[in-house]
């Protein structure tokens, strides 16, 4: 009972809410006045491109990285659990926290520079080009999750048979045919939960945007969250904001039916 009256007061009603105030003009009647502005809203556009360029390139990004992370530590690698506790660590620190830490990193004259100009590499403008903003905030996303996704796929690898890998040892399967016809089918399950999950939490990165760039430089990392909390708590326009909130949820609810249909059945 608790757990369901969280749901429909924290979860239901605001979601209600915000449909209800999407659909309602500043005279409080009934109008798709919020969604006609959205749509011809260059920032609002602006700000979708934006946020489908940056699930395009993190969520494969991400979820190569954690299965390549979660394959090489279940194999027999010395230390293995200091290696795994360190790739997991990023997750016990909030996101502002690890915003700030990166803030720091990324700064003209931060630490990172500094080791690419001991390098012999130019400077990089990781927060204040438009060419690398997005990057950057990619980076420290990715940092983040890609220890928390590769548990999940550390999980599935532990439930496959070993014997199935036995036996390809038996008639001279190499690493990377056991990785294609063993490991890929055995976790395709959380596999593809993991893109699911995945997909839904960075069409929802919000934090590491608006402590580092606020959206800028020149809107290269407005996304579509950032968007939602300027017209909602800087321009007080509760109408589109309520309206580009549908709009995403809608987004998302599209992408996650699709990626559903993709999980295996029972067998």
């Amino acid at each position: 009972m608790p757990a369901l009256v969280g749901l429909v007061f924290l979860r239901l009603v605001p979601s209600f809410d915000a449909v209800v105030s999407s659909f309602t003009n500043r005279l409080g009647e009934l109008s798709t006045a919020n969604f006609t502005f959205l749509f011809t809203d260059p920032q609002f556009l602006g700000s979708l491109k934006t946020t489908l360029l940056f699930s395009l390139v993190i969520n494969p990004l991400q979820i190569a990285l954690a299965l390549f992370l979660a394959v090489a530590l279940t194999r027999r690698v010395p230390l293995v659990g200091i290696w795994r506790t360190l790739i997991l660590l990023p997750i016990a620190v909030p996101q502002t926290v690890s915003a700030i830490v990166w803030g720091v990193l990324f700064r003209p004259d931060g630490p990172l520079n500094g080791l690419l100009g001991a390098l012999g590499i130019p400077s990089v403008p990781w927060l204040v080009s438009p060419t690398t903003a997005l990057m950057s905030i990619i980076i420290l996303c990715s940092w983040v999750g890609v220890g928390y996704w590769m548990t999940f796929l550390v999980a599935g690898i532990h439930e496959i048979p070993r014997s199935l890998y036995e036996a390809s040892d038996l008639d001279g399967a190499t690493g990377w045919k056991q990785f294609l016809h063993i490991t890929l089918p055995g976790i395709r399950r959380p596999l593809l939960f993991v893109l699911v999950a995945d997909t839904v939490a960075n069409f929802l990165v919000f934090a590491p945007v608006r402590i580092l760039t606020q959206g800028g430089p020149e809107g290269s990392t407005n996304l579509i969250m950032n968007f939602i909390f300027e017209r909602a708590y800087t321009l007080s326009d509760t109408g589109s904001s309520a309206a580009a909130t549908v709009v995403l949820v809608g987004i998302v609810i599209a992408v996650v039916t699709v990626q559903f249909r993709m999980l295996p059945g029972k067998d």
